[in-house]
């Protein structure tokens, strides 16, 4: 299993980080790709190495999407993003967003129509044709999200149930004290 990651300056690093790391854990084998370049700046500062480009990546079972309002505008803005959202939903992949990502990236292209969904509080506003849930990660068929900084564990696991297995979630969720 593979899963993407996108950074692009402005990202929350917890909701980027702890899918790379919890993900890692359980064997998946995860890309750090910049949007940019192969390095991204978060939005506190901490400046990321990056793995390949976006643009670079040709497949995966997973594309991730962290939030952090600057980063969620800068990928909502892209084309390539667009395009990569595209293709996860044509190959059947998972799509995760969370924090803003939900909101800002998929619900201003026009992808929570007629979906379940979740994000950080306020961004919801809009409802973009999908329902807003009030929970820490919500799934609608390939697509996982989540809150924000509070619930990165929560959607982590949920990715590594989904890419890894339910026992494989539950192996790491016990090995960094989750459960």
């Amino acid at each position: 299993m593979k899963a993407v990651v996108v950074l692009a300056d402005g990202f929350e690093e917890v909701e980027a980080v702890t899918p790379i790391d919890l993900l890692r854990r359980a064997g998946v084998t995860v890309v750090i790709a910049g949007l940019d370049g192969l390095t991204a700046k978060g939005a506190r500062g901490v400046v990321f190495g990056c793995d390949t480009t976006l643009d670079a990546v040709e497949d995966w079972d997973a594309l991730i999407l962290p939030g952090g309002g600057p980063g969620a505008q800068r990928l909502s803005e892209s084309t390539m993003v667009k395009r990569a959202v595209e293709r996860s939903l044509e190959r059947g992949t998972w799509l995760a967003a969370i924090c803003a990502a939900p909101a800002v990236v998929l619900g201003t292209q026009g992808f929570l129509q007629g979906k379940r969904f979740t994000g950080y509080p306020g961004t919801e506003k809009d409802g973009f044709g999908g329902r807003y849930v009030v929970e820490p990660v919500v799934i609608d068929g390939k697509l996982i999200t989540s809150r924000g900084v509070a619930t990165a564990s929560s959607f982590a696991l949920m990715l590594v149930e989904k890419l890894a297995g339910a026992d494989m979630a539950a192996e790491v969720a016990k090995s960094v004290l989750l459960a």
